[in-house]
C-alpha cells in the first residue's frame, strides 16, 4: 500500500512540475504578478485561509526561522498549529506541516487528481497552486492557528491573500533584485505589502534605511507598529544559549535554541515581539511554552539547513545562507568556531551578485565549486572563475554530492566543512 502511495505520490509531482512555472528551477518566468490566480484558486475551495487565525511572515532572511520558532512555541502552548514554508529541501511535503507532521502524500495526490480541470483551467504557477493546497490542507485538519511564510517579497505574493492576525518582517537585505527592487528602500516596500488594516506588525530589526519605508506604510494602514529591537535584546551567553532582555531588564534567562547560529539572536527578539502581541490579544502562552519551543524547534517542527551540525569530525555544518547578509552572518559565526582548516562547498544560482557574495568569503580556505542540480544553478566552472579573481581557490566538481565527499575526504578530523551558498546546494547533501 504504501509503495502504491509513493507512486501515485511521485506521479502527482512530475505533473505539477511538468506543468506548472516553478521559480526555484526556472526563475524570473515562474513569478506571476498579482493575486488573481490565487484569489481564483481560494474561492474554488471556498476561501480556505478565513477559517483559521494566521500569522504572516515575511522578510529577506530569518522569515523561514522565525516562522518555525513561531510554530514550535504555539504548538508547545498546545495550540493546534499549521506552517507552511518554501522552499522544501527534500520533500514537496516540507512545505506543509500541522503540529510539525508533513503534509500526507496520499492527501496530495488525491487534491490535486480532483482539481486537474481547476488547475488547467486557471493554470496557475506551482508557488500559486501549493500556497491554495496548503490553505486547503490546513482548514481539512481544523487547525487553530496556521503561520504562513511568504514566498517572494510580500506584496504580490500569493500568500498575500490572507487577513492575518499579525505580520512579522524579519529583516531587508539584497536579494532578487531583478524581482523586487534594486535598493533596500524599494525591497522593503514590496515587504511592506503584507501591511493590513488594522493589524499589528513587527520588525524584527530598526535598520535605519528601510524603517521610513515601514512606518509610512504602518500609518497608510492604520496598523499599529512595533519595532521589536526597541524592546528586545538578545545577548548569546553560550553555543545556542540566549539570555532575553527587555526593556534593558532580564526578561528570560539561559533560554536554548536549537537553532545553533548566533544571527538568530535578531530572529528571537521579533519572536518574543509577536509571542507579547499575541498574548496582549488573549492567546495563552507561558513562559514554559516558549522555552521548549525554542529548545526544541527543529524537532517540533522539522526545520533544517539553518548552521546544521551534521558531522563532529571533521565538525560539518549545512546553512542555507544564499544571499550577502545571510553570507555575512555565516562567515561571522565561523570566526566562533575553533578549526584548523576550512573546506568550503560552495554553489549558488545564476541571479545572485557574486561581486557582493564572493568579496565576504574567507581566503583562508580550499574551495569545492558545484552547482546545483537546477536551470538556474550556475555552471560551477563560471563560479570558480568568478571566484579565482578575489583569490578564492578551489577545484570544480560535477555534482554537490561529488564535492561534499571530496571535501570530506580530504578534511583532517580537527578541519571544518561548511556547505552554504544556495537552499538548493544544501538540499542535496545526502547526510542532511
Amino acid at each position: 500500500m504504501e509503495s502504491f502511495t509513493n507512486e501515485r505520490f511521485q506521479i502527482t509531482l512530475d505533473y505539477l512540475y511538468s506543468r506548472l512555472p516553478m521559480y526555484q528551477r526556472v526563475g524570473l518566468k515562474a513569478f506571476k504578478k498579482g493575486l488573481d490566480n490565487i484569489d481564483a484558486l481560494c474561492r474554488y475551495l471556498g476561501n480556505p485561509q478565513e477559517r483559521y487565525p494566521c500569522l504572516h511572515v515575511a522578510g529577506t532572511n530569518g522569515k523561514g526561522s522565525s516562522s518555525h520558532m513561531l510554530a514550535a512555541i504555539l504548538q508547545s502552548a498546545g495550540y493546534r498549529t499549521g506552517l507552511y514554508t518554501s522552499p522544501h529541501l527534500k520533500s514537496f511535503t516540507e512545505r506543509i506541516r500541522v503540529n510539525g507532521r508533513e503534509a500526507s502524500r496520499e492527501w496530495i495526490a488525491e487534491w490535486v487528481e480532483k482539481r486537474k480541470p481547476l488547475i488547467e483551467e486557471i493554470n496557475p504557477s506551482f508557488f500559486e497552486l501549493t500556497v491554495a493546497m496548503a490553505f486547503d490542507y490546513f482548514a481539512h485538519h481544523q487547525v487553530e492557528i496556521a503561520v504562513i511564510e511568504v514566498g517572494l517579497g510580500g506584496r504580490f505574493d500569493s500568500t498575500n491573500i490572507i487577513r492575518p492576525l499579525l505580520s512579522l518582517i524579519t529583516n531587508i537585505s539584497y536579494d532578487h533584485q531583478d524581482v523586487l527592487g534594486s535598493t533596500l528602500p524599494e525591497i522593503a516596500f514590496e515587504k511592506a505589502g503584507i501591511i493590513k488594516p488594522f493589524t499589528p506588525v513587527v520588525i524584527s530589526q530598526r535598520q535605519e534605511e528601510v524603517s521610513s519605508v515601514f512606518i509610512r506604510r504602518a500609518t497608510e494602514e492604520n496598523a499599529p507598529l512595533y519595532f521589536a529591537s526597541d524592546y528586545y535584546r538578545v545577548e548569546i551567553i553560550g553555543n545556542g544559549i540566549f539570555d532575553i532582555y527587555r526593556q534593558d531588564k532580564l526578561h528570560m534567562s539561559a533560554v536554548k535554541c536549537q537553532l545553533m547560529g548566533q544571527y538568530q539572536s535578531k530572529n528571537i527578539a521579533g519572536v518574543m515581539q509577536v509571542i507579547e502581541c499575541l498574548r496582549q490579544r488573549g492567546w495563552q502562552i507561558s513562559p514554559e511554552a516558549i522555552y521548549k519551543g525554542l529548545a526544541e524547534v527543529s524537532s517540533i517542527t522539522g526545520l533544517k539547513g539553518r548552521w546544521q551540525v551534521i558531522r563532529s569530525q571533521p565538525l560539518t555544518v549545512c546553512d542555507i545562507a544564499h544571499n550577502e547578509d545571510g553570507l555575512r552572518q555565516v562567515i561571522a559565526q565561523l570566526r566562533s568556531v575553533p578549526y584548523h582548516h576550512l573546506h568550503f562547498v560552495f554553489g549558488v544560482v545564476a541571479d545572485k551578485s557574486l561581486d557582493k557574495i564572493l568579496p565576504l568569503l574567507p581566503l583562508q580556505a580550499t574551495y569545492y565549486f558545484c552547482k546545483p542540480n537546477l536551470p538556474r544553478g550556475l555552471p560551477a566552472e563560471i563560479l570558480s572563475q568568478q571566484a579565482a579573481g578575489y583569490g578564492l581557490k578551489g577545484q570544480v566538481y560535477a555534482s554537490v554530492q561529488e564535492a561534499y565527499r571530496a571535501a570530506l575526504a580530504a578534511a583532517c578530523p580537527c578541519d571544518m566543512v561548511l556547505v552554504s551558498g544556495s537552499t538548493f546546494v544544501v538540499a542535496e547533501i545526502e547526510d542532511l
